[in-house]
């Protein structure tokens, strides 16, 4: 037997900053080498950071990729790095170059880039591709990337039924709830496809919508997870891998159009180390503890990596805005988080004592501003007109917060932090211009029934580390309310929250229409009345700011609907 140690980066990337991410990959070369690595693998487009979107179709930009390639090459030595690029030859190339002893030894193509939610993507790969199966130390070591993982019958098992016995899978895959357990899934059945242990690497970050966990793995043939990085945080996973010996040169084979490159780099074999480092398998994380983690990352990178360095947002005492402010502070720290009580004639008094506590106990930035004049100043010079009640005046208190947390942002230069969730998205519960108005939404993506479990669940945090509990329990247990009219609740206008998520999480995510919903156990009539609030909200939906994404169809970037669109999924 042979062996090797490889090493996988989870690195924080950030589109467009190409010499920012050749320096990080720069430094985890060094990290590599001082570990004795054999083979670096970093995350796919590691040069441009990932998703690129419509930057793919600059050839300056390409170009400004491929030419990083050559001064990261420079600083290799015997380490053999894998690194994700973008290339262009006759289009868009979604690369992976092979670097060692100061030269680019070989680059692998896809011949199209993913765009579906992430990129647009033909799930197939085209006849002609070559994967490269470059010789270390003795062992075959196969270079594929992402959606090459995905196909059955494609890249991993070409590669494998000509000899490869580790298949590096250099990957972008955004974070989603439960998908680390899908990934390991997927991957385990890659390696017995394949007969080769698959190392997995993947990067971590926040890039607008969407937020990237690491989760890299590496799994053998029979389907054990030999090692596992962490989530949601930077980390070089080092592991030893006893592996079998390349024998032959002719078991090439193409399968399916797919065809193999062999590259010789290394052929001396090792001995097996005496002591053998593992990489460790770090456990996965509880459901509320990854999301809450996703969307920490997710808000601390768009701010740093938009030139933020402080946020404001709207304090109103309820469960919203206390659960964004919280996940704020855990990705800020209390000195960037600036809150602001705006109280109207409707506001009850716990209301504003709520919102004291929450920001007594996490020592944010707290201001008090009633907007009780300024509402009846619109409504005095609305007189003449006619003058306004019943919705509009509820939405008008609305939209003079969201004017004045424009206003502060624009002065002191904080990024307006959006506190609506997922149900009232989908519903159109909020106030364009009003408390849908800001630069980033943490909770978007969050129903309000999660929005709930992970304010108890951060506050459970809080007592198992001897910590001040950061959310009141008042704000917890009340009535949720927009405190837009006497003594108003949000079931006044909307189904039980836990009722309308369920109708939310079919009709939405598993696009059931009415007929199914109502044969899946939910009442006719409140189906009717949700369908028509989602039907009528995608306008406002357009509009809302981006958040990041933890669902399978997020708002905005997976599911998309026509604004002008007269189809009703009614009864037949």
């Amino acid at each position: 037997m042979a062996w090797l140690r490889i090493a996988l980066a989870q690195l924080d990337l950030t589109v467009g900053d190409i010499d920012g991410n050749v320096a990080l990959a720069q430094d985890a070369v060094r990290r590599a080498e001082a570990a004795g690595a054999h083979v670096l693998a970093l995350p796919e487009m590691t040069l441009t950071g990932y998703p690129v979107e419509d930057l793919v179709y600059r050839r300056t930009f390409a170009a400004a990729s491929r030419a990083a390639i050559d001064p990261l090459a420079r600083n290799t030595g015997e380490l053999i790095v894998v690194a994700g690029y973008l290339d262009h030859d006759g289009g868009p190339r979604n690369g992976a170059a092979v670097l060692h002893r100061g030269a680019v030894r070989a680059r692998y193509y896809k011949h199209f880039l993913p765009n579906y939610g992430v990129f647009d993507e033909q799930r197939y790969f085209k006849p002609g591709t070559t994967v490269p199966i470059v010789r270390v130390h003795g062992v075959d070591v196969a270079i594929t990337i992402c959606e090459d993982l995905w196909q059955d019958g494609g890249p991993v098992a070409a590669a494998g039924r000509s000899g490869a016995v580790l298949v590096l899978v250099i990957n972008g895959s955004p974070f989603e709830q439960a998908k680390s357990d899908y990934r390991r899934d997927l991957v385990a059945r890659r390696a017995a496809e394949g007969g080769a242990t698959v190392a997995y690497v993947n990067m971590f970050g926040g890039q607008d919508e969407l937020v990237f966990d690491g989760d890299s793995m590496v799994i053998d043939p029979a389907g054990r997870l030999l090692a596992r990085g962490p989530r949601f945080e930077e980390a070089l996973i080092v592991h030893d891998l006893e592996l079998s010996p390349a024998t032959r040169h002719d078991r090439d084979e193409a399968h399916r159009g797919i065809t193999v490159e062999r590259i010789l780099l290394s052929t001396d074999e090792l001995d097996f180390p005496a002591q053998p480092v593992s990489g460790g398998v770090v456990e996965p994380l509880a459901p509320a503890a990854e999301v809450w983690d996703a969307v920490v990352l997710a808000t601390r990178d768009y701010v740093a990596k938009n030139g933020f360095e402080s946020v404001v947002l709207g304090l109103s005492g309820g469960i919203d805005s206390a659960v964004v402010a919280t996940i704020a502070r855990d990705a800020l720290g209390a000195d960037a988080v600036h809150v602001v009580a705006m109280p109207s004639a409707y506001s009850s008094g716990h209301s504003v004592t709520d919102a004291e506590d929450l920001a007594r106990r996490q020592c944010l930035h707290y201001s008090l501003v009633p907007i009780g004049e300024v509402v009846d100043a619109f409504h005095l010079a609305l007189k003449e007109s006619g003058g306004i009640d019943g919705l509009a005046a509820e939405n008008l208190q609305a939209r003079v917060r969201g004017t004045l947390l424009m206003t502060l942002s624009n002065e002191h230069g904080h990024l307006v932090l959006t506190t609506g969730n997922k149900s009232e998205l989908a519903t159109g519960f909020s106030t364009l211009y009003g408390d849908s108005a800001g630069g980033f939404a943490p909770i978007k993506d969050v129903p309000k029934t999660l929005v709930f479990e992970l304010a108890r669940w951060r506050n459970e945090r809080a007592r198992m580390r001897g910590e001040t509990e950061p959310i009141p329990l008042n704000t917890i247990t009340k009535p949720p309310s927009a405190e837009l009219a006497p003594d108003q609740v949000d079931e006044d206008r909307l189904p039980p929250y836990d009722v309308l998520d369920a109708i939310l999480d079919d009709y939405v995510e598993r696009d059931l229409g009415r007929e199914d919903l109502v044969a899946a156990g939910h009442d006719a009539a409140t189906v009717e009345k949700v369908i028509k609030l989602v039907d009528t909200a995608e306008f406002k939906r357009r509009q809302y700011p981006p958040g990041p994404k933890i669902s399978p169809k997020n708002f905005g970037r997976d599911r998309r609907l026509p604004i002008t669109n007269r189809f009703r999924d009614a009864a037949r």
